[in-house]
């Protein structure tokens, strides 16, 4: 059954977590804050303020190039071919510097993005994968989705476009400053006879300019607001087809093997309706937005003309003079519509920083206490000692504990702890990880002393084989003859001769031969403790046993705490711990934060 995902009320095209509590200066303020903080600050103040220096000097060199219309145009209306080719080479030398700082600010323009990604991307990714982090964030409702697309995606677009759009407005910016001195000097005098009487506007045609500019940027605003909501959605739904995408690739085998891919394809066709429902809107708020620019920029081809005619006819101005006051009208008013000319650009930069800085902002405040009763107090204690004292573990399914409230386990000891189907299994094997920290009670755990977590289902790493025994350590930790005998121990000898090849070892080894590379990575790393989350229920019975073997022989100092079924392999267990579920106590009680778990959330059983 597909879900509906939840909107929000205000605004059903924006899932709820999407809209921040702050507003966009807020968001703006914590991005510079990340960026500031981040390794490449120096090169990027380098570089803004190398482009500073560029656009000042580009906007210098168009005034030069504003100023030689006028003897150039005069040389025109003169007919003097002398005054004609001495501006035609001046004009060379103009341009040829204006071309070279054109180049310069495009290098300059595209590094900056370049170190703005590289400075945004590491600040994501490193508080995304701080300790627990990136699991809590995962079970953290609709936030928690797709987070490679905000960290990859959204944060390329959100650094290019930024860059593009603020190297746009400081040049605009400055343009208007040097060009309205020029405009108002051109029309400071003019005077206007209206039925017998004279006045004077001084700087009308600047005045006409903001008028002109103004009114596009307004009826802009008005039509194309909805831009910033229609892109969200858009970014939202892409980022849903492509992870159903992924997900069918990564699955196809238990896809094709069940003949599912008619409903994966009824699946993805529902993500991809969504996605062009999403994109119509966008087009639909995209074409009104183009009635008004695109009628603003025909119309800005004759505006500068009709403008300065008044100062033409009137004498005040020659021909050369009427063409400079029509370029200095054109930088103006560009200048003051650079709102108009990027609006779409600014919705499309908008929504992806609203992404991004919910992204960010769910990642710092995911570790901030939800309303639940307690947490489960995570201790160090003394070593060779393990404990357990009233552990309940919350969930939105009720209350999961263990019969026994006060368990002691020591170093060597082997415990089981055993459930039935829906007990919350594997939600206990998080909880004394520390992964899963709602609830109440108290774990404490040796200090100082290894613990080796094993998931029913093993993370292989990409890399060498010998990385992938070494994970999380590095291979320079081991002695090199280590690795070979601890493949041999699991009878995986014949994977020895590849110990140096780089594969896909999650795809390339079957289930049991992967379980068996991570207790060869047990044997490698001789751990104190090992907790274990049914990983000896789903293995075939021979390699069961022989797991077995070398948990009692090489591994005879590890204490190891497994949780699973009471099956054959009792004999490897001293004692027996039993796990219960009360659905109608200690249910997880949900806050109203920036990134709640969710009700809805899969639980763990």
């Amino acid at each position: 059954m597909i879900q509906e995902r939840p909107r929000s009320a205000a605004n059903p095209s924006v899932d709820p977590q999407e809209t921040p509590e702050s507003g966009l200066l807020a968001q703006l303020g914590m991005m510079i804050r990340a960026l500031w903080a981040a390794p490449v600050r120096n090169v990027l103040l380098c570089l803004a303020g190398a482009l500073f220096l560029v656009i000042v000097a580009t906007a210098y060199g168009q005034i030069r190039l504003n100023s030689w219309n006028q003897p150039f145009y005069d040389a025109l209306s003169r007919r003097s071919i002398r005054q004609f080719l001495h501006q035609l080479g001046i004009f060379g030398i103009i341009a040829g510097a204006l071309l070279a700082l054109n180049v310069g600010q495009k290098w300059l323009g595209e590094m900056l993005k370049l170190k703005l990604r590289q400075g945004l991307v590491h600040d994501l990714i490193e508080h995304w994968l701080q300790p627990g982090r990136a699991f809590r964030l995962a079970n953290a409702g609709v936030i928690g989705v797709n987070p490679d697309q905000r960290m990859h995606e959204d944060a390329r677009h959100l650094t290019e476009l930024s860059a593009d759009l603020g190297i746009g407005l400081l040049q605009a910016s400055i343009l208007l400053v040097t060009f309205v001195d020029v405009l108002w000097a051109l029309s400071t005098d003019f005077v206007f006879h209206v039925r017998g009487s004279n006045f004077t506007i001084p700087g009308y045609m600047v005045w006409a300019a903001v008028l002109y500019s103004g009114s596009a940027s307004l009826l802009s605003y008005w039509v194309g607001r909805s831009l910033v909501d229609r892109n969200a959605e858009r970014y939202a739904r892409e980022a849903d087809l492509r992870f159903s995408l992924v997900r069918v690739n990564e699955h196809i085998d238990a896809i094709t093997l069940s003949s599912g891919e008619a409903d994966e394809a009824r699946r993805i066709e529902i993500d991809f309706a969504a996605v062009l429902a999403a994109m119509r809107g966008l087009v639909a708020g995209l074409t009104s937005l183009t009635w008004i620019t695109a009628g603003y920029g025909w119309f800005t081809l004759v505006a500068p003309i009709l403008v300065a005619a008044p100062l033409y006819f009137g004498g005040n101005i020659s021909f050369g003079g009427l063409m400079m006051a029509a370029g200095a009208f054109i930088q103006v008013q560009s200048s003051l519509r650079w709102f108009v000319d990027n609006f779409s650009t600014i919705a499309d930069w908008r929504a992806t920083l609203l992404r991004v800085a919910s992204f960010r902002r769910a990642v710092l405040d995911i570790d901030v206490l939800h309303s639940v009763e307690s947490r489960i107090a995570m201790v160090d204690g003394p070593a060779a000692l393990f404990r357990i004292d009233d552990l309940e573990i919350a969930s939105p399914a009720g209350c999961t504990a263990l019969e026994e409230t006060h368990v002691e386990i020591r170093a060597g000891e082997r415990i089981l702890i055993v459930g039935e189907s829906g007990t919350g299994k594997t939600l206990l094997f998080r909880a004394l990880a520390g992964l899963w920290p709602w609830g109440g009670g108290t774990i404490t755990r040796p200090k100082g002393e290894e613990i080796l977590y094993l998931p029913r289902a093993p993370y292989l790493p990409p890399g060498t084989l010998r990385e992938v025994l070494a994970y999380p350590s590095t291979v320079d930790g081991f002695d090199f003859e280590a690795f070979e005998p601890a493949l041999a121990r699991l009878d995986l000898a014949r994977l020895v001769p590849l110990l140096d090849s780089t594969q896909r070892w999650d795809r390339d080894l079957n289930d049991d031969e992967q379980q068996c590379v991570a207790f060869a990575r047990a044997l490698l790393h001789r751990p104190s403790w090992m907790l274990i989350d049914e990983v000896l229920d789903g293995l075939d019975d021979e390699v069961r046993e022989r797991v077995i073997d070398v948990l009692s022989k090489d591994l005879g100092q590890t204490g190891i705490i497994h949780i699973g079924r009471a099956t054959a392999q009792d004999h490897l267990f001293g004692r027996t711990l039993h796990l219960v579920k009360d659905p109608d106590t200690r249910k997880l009680t949900l806050a109203a934060s920036r990134a709640p778990v969710r009700a809805t959330s899969p639980v763990p059983q």
